[in-house]
């Protein structure tokens, strides 16, 4: 964990909070009363249990933050298992990754290189915590930009508001008997 002393915050965009969370309703919405409408062997109720479990793990993933201060970064998570910190003298590099949708992420080289560590992208002042990340470990981030612009997840979401759309008339349409 970052000491105490003068700690920066990087949450993640409320832009992407919202719109990952409402593709998730959008998906799973609907499945319960499909089920029953067409007699689906799944329970209802376990579907709804399920979907509301997903949206707790979801939740506590978009309340992830990174935190910076003189000693070190860290990604700071509720859920136990995903946090990690480096003070600023581990940090040898960043390394450049393809991802499969033809961009690039960047990963903490440290010295014991059995480890690599994401640099979070997603988060509101990403240009700043670049910034930051340069001037404590001397790495040139010129060519470090962030994986996704807003406009891509404001499509997302515009999409997502028609899904909505969409699951209101499913939903209605099972549940006064228009399914065969």
């Amino acid at each position: 964990m970052v000491s105490a002393e003068a700690i920066d915050r990087f949450r993640i965009s409320p832009l992407i909070k919202v719109t990952l969370l409402s593709f998730y309703v959008a998906l799973l919405v609907p499945l319960p009363f499909l089920a029953q409408a067409t007699d689906a062997p799944v329970n209802p109720g376990v579907l709804v249990v399920l979907a509301l479990l997903g949206a707790l793990f979801l939740g506590a993933g978009l309340s992830e933050q990174v935190q910076t201060s003189d000693q070190g970064i860290a990604m700071v998570s509720p859920l136990p298992w995903r946090g990690w910190s480096l003070a600023w003298s581990e940090i040898k590099s960043l390394k450049p990754r393809s991802t499969g949708q033809n961009g690039r992420v960047y990963y903490f080289i440290t010295e014991a290189a059995d480890r690599a560590y994401l640099l979070p992208m997603r988060v509101v002042g990403f240009a700043r915590l670049v910034r930051t990340v340069e001037a404590k470990t001397g790495i040139d981030t010129q060519d470090v930009t962030p994986l996704a612009q807003p406009w891509m997840y404001l499509f997302l979401l515009v999409m997502t508001v028609l899904l909505l759309l969409m699951d209101g008339w499913t939903i209605w349409t099972a549940t006064h008997g228009g399914m065969v």
